[in-house]
């Protein structure tokens, strides 16, 4: 796992829209996988803009979501579809038939849910993953104690997550307890991962992710068995680890051998 020790969120999304940007350049029809939350909307902002200013063609690009919370309405404020709509797919030309999400209402769920899966491997496969982080470790909605190989799911979501989340939700509002989600085996499968983590409250899920053992019980330490992830951290999120020096250190001499032309 790559660590990049960024200077704030501005700076990491920067520079995780670049590599995004990069990889479009590369390849037109790139498969992405694609996250919400606060986490992105950074980068999702900067695409809408490299797109604006015509350095961008998403025309070709199709996206997979991680995750999308059981039986909201797609234009439910809080449901993931209306996300990704106000802070990405109406500024960018991806084709609306490109775009896919978990299914989260009506039923046969566990059949679509394989239909998901089948969906990613038809389009070639993940070739670019973004991915936040939760408080509990859990990446996706696979929360703690998730198969590390799990695929394409229906999870019930923990009282950290739901604790987490309610402050999207007006007092008295019924919040989903129930989600679906790629799995941790689902995710591990894509070419490359980005993920982003700010603030001191993501610090002791980053430490785990980094720094500790392989385990279901804190579902991102599995990103240590993927050999391209590539993790920016602010401050806040990176000050309990233990090689924070050396991860610094480690990135300055890749950029050098980069710069040099040597990898």
């Amino acid at each position: 796992m790559k660590i990049i020790l960024t200077e704030d969120a501005e700076q990491a999304a920067e520079q995780v829209a670049a590599v995004i940007l990069a990889r479009l350049a590369a390849k037109p029809d790139l498969v992405l996988g694609l996250a919400t939350g606060s986490t992105p909307i950074g980068v999702y902002r900067r695409l809408r803009e490299a797109h604006a200013r015509g350095e961008a063609d998403f025309s070709r690009v199709r996206t997979f979501n991680l995750d999308e919370y059981l039986d909201l309405a797609p234009d439910h404020p809080q449901s993931y579809h209306h996300f990704m709509r106000v802070h990405l797919f109406e500024g960018v030309n991806v084709p609306a038939e490109h775009v896919r999400f978990p299914p989260s209402q009506g039923d046969g769920l566990l059949a679509r849910c394989e239909a998901y899966e089948l969906a990613i491997r038809e389009a070639g496969g993940i070739d670019l993953q973004l991915l936040g982080i939760g408080r509990n470790g859990h990446i996706g909605f696979n929360e703690p104690t998730s198969s590390l190989a799990s695929r394409t799911r229906i999870k019930t979501l923990t009282q950290r997550t739901l604790e987490d989340n309610a402050r999207f939700y007006a007092p008295g509002e019924e919040q989903p307890v129930l989600a679906s989600t790629m799995g941790i085996g689902t995710i591990l499968d894509a070419r490359e991962i980005l993920l982003q983590a700010h603030g001191a409250k993501k610090a002791s899920a980053v430490r785990a992710m980094v720094e500790g053992p392989v385990s279901a019980f804190f579902p991102a330490s599995a990103l240590q068995l993927h050999p391209r992830v590539t993790a920016f951290l602010d401050p806040d999120a990176s000050r309990l680890l233990t090689l924070r020096e050396y991860y610094g250190q480690a990135a300055t001499y890749s950029r050098r051998l980069r710069t040099e032309g040597r990898l």
